[in-house]
């Protein structure tokens, strides 16, 4: 089975891991703030906080920014259920903006139409999770300029994105955005094996978050309530969380980071190719906005299932059964079971159920081997014509 997705370990990761094993220290030692930093400089950001994934980075930039009961956060609807639910765990609302037709990001024309509606109802958004899907930047400088005129937060969710680039300058370095998150999980583009960063340019955010992913507690005694009883003293000023990140995994995410600009241009590359060998069959390949330059996470096709004659999942399950191991995402958030009790239904946001209903995401991953993506293209023909 060719994987859509795998991570790349060399031996130098592996002896970063085990070094950590034969130190002092597995957790709240030297590696963490190391990659902290090795990723803000590498994109520009001032502050970076590492954390257990993603997700808790998502939640914490949630807290962070104020979001709770009684506020609205919005997102959209072709992410990982995460980009929602971290409004959930604070208590707030969620909605969603559909897609851009080519991007397969928010669109921002239909992100102004429903903010006019929203002012008009006195239910504007506190916070606007902007999701960079598949690595391609979603149009952050129209979604910033509408964060100026409309008051929302900007979270950049770029779990797709690290390497990446719009209008020349790295994803993470904060200029359109409030807080920015980056996954690290097995199939992105470097791994920890578990999990994230939330990057910001606003020393107050960075701060909090940092509270709120150890506990909500404290040892600076410039933050305490009165002076510390001792050098054994800390206080619990927050309710936070155990969200930290091991050393073991920020090791091998420093390690990592060396080869992050390779990985990314491996990654171009196979795309590239796979845009030639598809050229000539009824799929739609993924378009890149020029002011773009992404992460390629994923490479995602979307059938032309007129000129097919086959089913999507017809196609998707003889990929399968010849040992392609793609994938789908995603399923429209709205369209689950947990937020259809919220009152959200199919047709809700039709660009997105279009979408679901015609893509696949076709192997890609900075190891593949042209014999692997020939092998990949062979299946798709034979799956799409015979």
């Amino acid at each position: 089975m060719i994987p859509y997705g795998r991570q790349d370990i060399t031996q130098a990761d592996i002896d970063a891991v085990v070094g950590v094993l034969q130190s002092d220290f597995l957790t709240q030692g030297p590696q963490v703030p190391l990659f902290e930093n090795t990723v803000a400089e590498h994109v520009g950001a001032r502050h970076a906080l590492a954390v257990n994934s993603a997700t808790s980075a998502l939640h914490i930039a949630c807290l962070a920014l104020g979001l709770g009961p009684g506020d609205w956060l919005w997102t959209t609807p072709i992410t990982f259920v995460a980009s929602a639910n971290c409004g959930l765990y604070c208590g707030a609302q969620v909605d969603f903006v559909d897609i851009d037709p080519r991007t397969y990001n928010l669109c921002p024309q239909a992100l102004e139409r429903k903010l006019v509606a929203a002012q008009a109802a006195g239910c504007l958004p506190k916070v606007v999770v902007a999701v960079h899907l598949c690595g391609q930047p979603c149009d952050m400088a129209a979604i910033h300029a509408l964060g100026q005129r409309y008051g929302f937060k900007i979270i950049e969710d770029a779990s797709h994105a690290i390497g990446g680039k719009y209008k020349g300058e790295f994803i993470g370095n904060g200029r359109y955005s409030d807080i920015t998150v980056f996954s690290f999980h097995p199939v992105k583009i470097i791994t920890t094996a578990e999990g994230g960063m939330a990057l910001t340019n606003d020393a107050e955010l960075a701060n909090k978050m940092a509270l709120l992913r150890s506990h909500g507690i404290t040892r600076d005694a410039a933050q305490m309530t009165h002076a510390p009883d001792g050098p054994w003293y800390y206080q619990q000023i927050d309710l936070g969380f155990n969200y930290r990140m091991t050393e073991l995994q920020a090791a091998l995410g420093v390690s990592q980071m060396a080869r992050l600009d390779d990985y990314v241009a491996r990654r171009h590359a196979l795309a590239a190719r796979y845009d030639a060998l598809l050229a000539d069959l009824p799929v739609t390949r993924p378009w890149q906005h020029l002011d773009s330059y992404s992460g390629l996470h994923l490479y995602v096709i979307r059938l032309q299932l007129d000129q097919i004659g086959k089913t999507h999942r017809q196609v998707f399950d003889s990929l399968r059964e010849q040992g392609i191991g793609v994938n789908l995402h995603y399923i429209p958030v709205h369209t689950q079971p947990y937020y259809q009790q919220m009152g959200f239904k199919v047709g809700d946001f039709p660009e997105a159920e279009r979408y679901y209903a015609e893509a696949i995401s076709l192997p890609m991953f900075q190891t593949m081997s042209e014999a692997q993506q020939d092998l990949v293209v062979a299946a798709l023909r034979r799956a799409l014509i015979g």
